[in-house]
């Protein structure tokens, strides 16, 4: 199968690239810059130089493959709005070039689109675009389901390897700067977590076993605790480990604050069941203990 990917040199999409050739499929690419059209093209992959806002190019990859994988986002929160506009935007342009072919179209979203409660699960339903959570990945792609193109979505959480680990990457930095390494309350908020070669393989899954309308939760673990997760920073950068209150929170954490009242949680029971996902890498805590970290 020809496979049109988006976002092929970015932390998820190169991995996806990878599981995809190494399963015997086509891949092009979808590349910014010099270096990561080089990369891309070292694995055997086909490079379409381009970006989001290059529609046109985004329209000819798509009408040119089989099946397309969409993992690009801008995650620069300071313009989060913006980006999920060209998010919109993007797979609008990938679903209309796909209409009446019933070949997929799988859209990359994350758990924090559910309903904040009890661990969410792939029959839940994605909570309405607004100016809090303006992503629209989801309903965008599920919006082509009766236009003839098998779309889905793959919702992620916190994708890590020992280099980065989703929105706990930005913690790391934080605590370096404070000092120490922090959380809230009791740290009883959880974050679900996914290894980044079971995520990518989930893809794999997703475009070979997939079902049009379908949800995926690329969930390993379904909720790791912060103050383990904060702890485990510590040990790492050799940091002390404190609780701060909620009204402290925001000082400490900037825009990160916010997700620390989270419960980032999702159950994968029906993913493993329809797809046969078996997540078989290491967890969060065991990569953040031997985190490598940007001066060594």
């Amino acid at each position: 199968m020809r496979v049109f990917v988006t976002g092929a040199t970015g932390f998820i999409g190169s991995e996806v690239v990878k599981e995809l050739i190494g399963t015997g499929h086509q891949v092009v690419g979808l590349a910014r810059s010099d270096a990561g059209a080089a990369a891309l093209a070292a694995t055997g992959a086909t490079v379409q130089r381009g970006d989001l806002d290059d529609l046109d190019g985004l329209r000819r990859g798509a009408a040119e493959s089989d099946a397309v994988i969409h993992t690009a986002f801008n995650h620069d929160f300071s313009k989060f709005a913006a980006n999920c506009a060209q998010d919109k935007r993007a797979i609008e342009v990938l679903g209309t070039a796909l209409e009446g072919s019933n070949r997929p179209l799988i859209a990359t979203s994350g758990l924090a689109i559910l309903k904040k409660g009890p661990i969410g699960t792939e029959e839940d339903d994605p909570i309405s675009p607004s100016e809090t959570m303006p992503r629209a990945s989801e309903v965008t792609a599920a919006h082509f389901v009766s236009r003839g193109v098998k779309a889905m979505t793959v919702r992620l959480p916190q994708v890590h390897d020992r280099r980065k680990q989703g929105l706990i990457t930005y913690a790391i930095p934080i605590a370096l700067q404070k000092g120490v390494s922090a959380y809230v309350g009791e740290g009883s908020s959880r974050f679900a977590a996914v290894h980044l070669l079971d995520a990518a393989h989930l893809y794999c899954l997703a475009l070979e076993k997939g079902a049009a309308g379908a949800r995926y939760h690329a969930v390993s673990e379904e909720g790791v605790a912060f103050r383990e997760i904060a702890e485990a920073i510590g040990r790492r950068l050799n940091l002390p480990v404190k609780s701060l209150t909620p009204a402290d929170a925001p000082g400490h954490f900037g825009f990160l604050a916010q997700f620390m009242s989270w419960d980032l949680t999702g159950s994968s029971k029906l993913t493993r069941t329809e797809l046969g996902w078996e997540p078989k890498q290491r967890g969060l805590i065991a990569d953040l203990d031997e985190l490598v970290l940007a001066e060594a």
